[in-house]
C-alpha cells in the first residue's frame, strides 16, 4: 500500500459524513455501545412462558476468577435441594471444589508431561508447547466437574466460604504455573536420563506436596469433616454433621441431583466432526483416572428442543457459549440484533462467517457456562422463542443478574448443554457407547469455559 493509496481512504472517510458522525460518537464512548440497537431493548422483555418455580438465592458472583463452570453446576444443583429442604436461600462452596479441582489439575498436568516426554514428543512442539502455555487456569467443562464430586463431594458454603484467591485467582495461578513449567522441565530431564517409574513417581509426589502447601495457603484447606447449622424457611433450626463433603453428596445431594444422571451434549458444525459420533479432547480432564472429557455431538435444533423440554419439566440446564458476541452486557441481551455495527462502521462483524468457519478460523469458541432457567416458546409451533439465563457475575447486569437470550442466538453461540438422561432418546444415548474420535488438545472444542 502506497501513499496514494492511504490519501484516498483518508478523503473518502471525511467525505462521508456518517463516518464523522460515528467517529465523534466512538472516540467518546464505548463503540459496542454506540452500536446498541434502541428497537431491540424496546423489545426485549423478562416474561417467559415457562420459568423454573424456585430459582436459586443469593445470585452468585465468581467475581475475577474463571469459574464459571463450578458456579453454573452448583446453582443447578442448588435448586432441588433448596427445594426438598424447604430453605429461602443457600448456596453450595465453590471455593471447596475450586480448592480440588486445583490440586487435581495440577496432578493432572505432570502426568500429563510424563506421558508427553514417553511418547516422545518435543518440548517446543505444538503438544507440549500447548501444554505448557497454560498449565492450571480456572476453567473447565461439565465432565471434569462430575470427576471432582464424585471423588470429593460437596459441602455448604458457609462451611468453606470464598478466600481473596478465590474472588482473584491470578497470583496464587501466576505462582501455581511457574512451579508447574519448572516441574516440567525437571520430570522431562528425569525420562531423558533413564530413571525408572517410581523415581519419576517419587520426584511427582515431592512437586505435588509443594503444590498442595501453595494452594493451602492461598484457598485454605478443607475441612475433612464438617457440620452444617442452619434455619429452614419457618425458622427451625437443623444440623447435619459431623460428616464428610463426600458423604454429604451421596446422603443430602444425590438423591435430589445425581451428576452421574446428566448428559453432556454438543453441536460442532465443522464438516470434519460428523453428528452422531462421541469426540474427546487429547491431554484435556483434571482427575488422573476420572472421567474422560467425553463430547456427544448433535445437531444445534436437538439441543434446542431437549432444554424446552427440560424446562418445561422445572428442570435448570447447565451450558456452555461464546457470551460476548452480540451481547448487550449491563442490559443483559444476547441477540444477534442487539447491535447494529454496519450501521456505526460499514461492515459487520462476529455473523459474516457461519459457525462451522468461525470454528475453523479462530473467530469463536466455547467462553461462558450458565444455567437456563426459563423459556418462551412460540403458541403455535411450541418452538422456543427466547430463554431466561442465570449467570454468575452478580445482580448489576441484566435483569438482577439474569439475561435474555435469544433462540437465534442460541443457535449461533452455544456449544454445549447438559440434561438428564431421561429426556434423551435411546439412538442419542448410544453415541456415547461409540469409540470416542480424539481432537487435538488446541481444538476449539478444548476450550474451557470460565
Amino acid at each position: 500500500m502506497n501513499e496514494e493509496f492511504f490519501q484516498k481512504c483518508r478523503t473518502d472517510f471525511y467525505d462521508s459524513p456518517k463516518n464523522v458522525l460515528a467517529q465523534n460518537v466512538c472516540t467518546r464512548i464505548d463503540p459496542f455501545d454506540a452500536c446498541l440497537s434502541r428497537k431491540s431493548l424496546e423489545n426485549t422483555q423478562h416474561v417467559f412462558t415457562y420459568k423454573i418455580e424456585n430459582e436459586g438465592k443469593p445470585l452468585t458472583n465468581q467475581k475475577s476468577s474463571g469459574r464459571c463452570w463450578l458456579f453454573a453446576a452448583l446453582n443447578c444443583i442448588r435448586i432441588p435441594f433448596i427445594k426438598q429442604y424447604n430453605l429461602d436461600e443457600f448456596e453450595f462452596s465453590q471455593a471447596y471444589l475450586f480448592y480440588w479441582d486445583k490440586i487435581e489439575r495440577a496432578n493432572y498436568f505432570l502426568n500429563n508431561v510424563v506421558d508427553t516426554a514417553k511418547r516422545g514428543e518435543a518440548v517446543d512442539g505444538r503438544l507440549v508447547s500447548f501444554l505448557l502455555s497454560d498449565p492450571t487456569c480456572d476453567g473447565g467443562q461439565w465432565d471434569m466437574l462430575v470427576n471432582l464430586i464424585n471423588k470429593h463431594g460437596l459441602m455448604p458454603k458457609k462451611c468453606f466460604p470464598e478466600s481473596y484467591s478465590c474472588e482473584a485467582s491470578t497470583r496464587m495461578n501466576s505462582v501455581v504455573k511457574s512451579k508447574l513449567r519448572e516441574y516440567a522441565k525437571d520430570l522431562r530431564k528425569l525420562i531423558d536420563n533413564g530413571a525408572t517409574d517410581d523415581e519419576v513417581k517419587d520426584r511427582m509426589k515431592k512437586q505435588m506436596n509443594e503444590v498442595y502447601n501453595i494452594v493451602g495457603i492461598c484457598l485454605g484447606i478443607p475441612p475433612e469433616k464438617f457440620t452444617w447449622e442452619y434455619y429452614d424457611k419457618s425458622k427451625k433450626y437443623l444440623n447435619i454433621g459431623p460428616i464428610r463433603p463426600i458423604d454429604f453428596y451421596e446422603k443430602y445431594v444425590k438423591p435430589y441431583f445425581n451428576v452421574d444422571d446428566k448428559v453432556c451434549l454438543v453441536t460442532d458444525p465443522r464438516t470434519s466432526n460428523l453428528y452422531g459420533r462421541s469426540y474427546t479432547v487429547d491431554c484435556l480432564g483434571n482427575v488422573v483416572g476420572g472421567r474422560p472429557v467425553l463430547y456427544n455431538n448433535q445437531p444445534v435444533e436437538l439441543l434446542l428442543d431437549l432444554v424446552t423440554k427440560a424446562l418445561k419439566f422445572g428442570e435448570p440446564v447447565w451450558f456452555g457459549c461464546e457470551v460476548n458476541k452480540r451481547f448487550a452486557g449491563k442490559q443483559g441481551i444476547e441477540d444477534l440484533d442487539v447491535h447494529d455495527f454496519k450501521l456505526v462502521f460499514g461492515v459487520d462483524i462476529q455473523t459474516t462467517m457461519d459457525k462451522a468457519d468461525r470454528l475453523l478460523y479462530g473467530e469463536s469458541m466455547m467462553t461462558h457456562a450458565m444455567v437456563f432457567t426459563g423459556v418462551s416458546v412460540d403458541p403455535n409451533s411450541q418452538k422456543p422463542t427466547k430463554f431466561r439465563v442465570e449467570n454468575s457475575w452478580g445482580e448489576d447486569r441484566g435483569e438482577k443478574g439474569y439475561l435474555i437470550m435469544t433462540a437465534e442466538w442460541f443457535k449461533e453461540f452455544v456449544f454445549e448443554v447438559v440434561v438428564d438422561r431421561s429426556i434423551v432418546s435411546q439412538d442419542v444415548l448410544e453415541v456415547f457407547d461409540l469409540p470416542p474420535i480424539v481432537l487435538p488438545a488446541w481444538d476449539p472444542m478444548g476450550t474451557l469455559a470460565k
